[in-house]
């Protein structure tokens, strides 16, 4: 038992964070909020409403914790920067959302067809409010999950690779598309990943995180010399 907490203790980290994370969004979907800002852009009436996408959209629940899942059990590095990545977004929407309270009123009032889709839509709307929504993490987290798997050792297998893309690029547009998120959230969940993407793989945040922690480690050596 103890080799193998030893082997796997690094995940303990990111499922505590998880937990926190769906405490605190719990409590946003369930908070009464008399006043929130809406989200809207001229381009959002122009995305016509399509129930295929509930495919992708529901897909998303297992691409981001299956990426994660391999580079946990595979390599540790990736591992790492793909958890900073992904929980230095999470938390930025968990922030955004308690201090800026956002929602939009893109939803259909009725379904304009009837059919198994729609019927999944309609189930998605009751579990998940049009409120606390920017910037969508739905896109951020697959963007994340995405340069994740295509800088891994899974990401050298071409067809993976244009898979993930594939897969991502569906779920971002399927965001828009089920009237989920508003086209602001998505660019803003560009940007964001954008930026945290220079951070994390471009300046390569581990190494200096890395550095940090064997300095502290050698003066902490050197006091006890003293």
């Amino acid at each position: 038992m103890k080799n193998i907490y030893e082997k796997y203790k690094h995940i303990l980290p990111f499922a505590l964070y998880f937990f926190v994370y769906m405490t605190w969004f719990s409590w946003l979907e369930q908070r009464h909020i008399w006043k929130y800002q809406v989200i809207h852009m001229a381009v959002d009436n122009y995305i016509p409403f399509n129930e295929v996408f509930i495919i992708p959209y529901f897909l998303w629940f297992v691409y981001v914790p299956a990426v994660v899942l391999y580079l946990a059990l595979h390599n540790k590095d990736d591992y790492y920067r793909t958890a900073i990545f992904l929980c230095t977004g999470m938390t930025v929407f968990l922030l955004v959302s308690t201090f800026f309270p956002n929602g939009h009123h893109l939803r259909p009032a009725v379904m304009p067809r009837d059919n198994i889709f729609t019927q999944m839509v309609a189930s998605l709307y009751k579990m998940d409010t049009p409120t606390n929504l920017w910037p969508s993490i739905h896109v951020y987290n697959s963007l994340g999950a995405h340069f994740a798997l295509s800088r891994s050792e899974l990401g050298r297998k071409k067809w993976l690779r244009r898979t993930s893309g594939v897969l991502c690029v569906s779920i971002i547009l399927a965001t828009m598309f089920l009237k989920q998120h508003s086209v602001f959230d998505v660019l803003t969940a560009f940007v964001m990943a954008a930026a945290m993407y220079g951070i994390v793989y471009h300046y390569d945040v581990l190494i200096y995180l890395k550095q940090y922690r064997t300095a502290r480690r050698a003066a902490r050596a050197a006091h006890k010399i003293r």
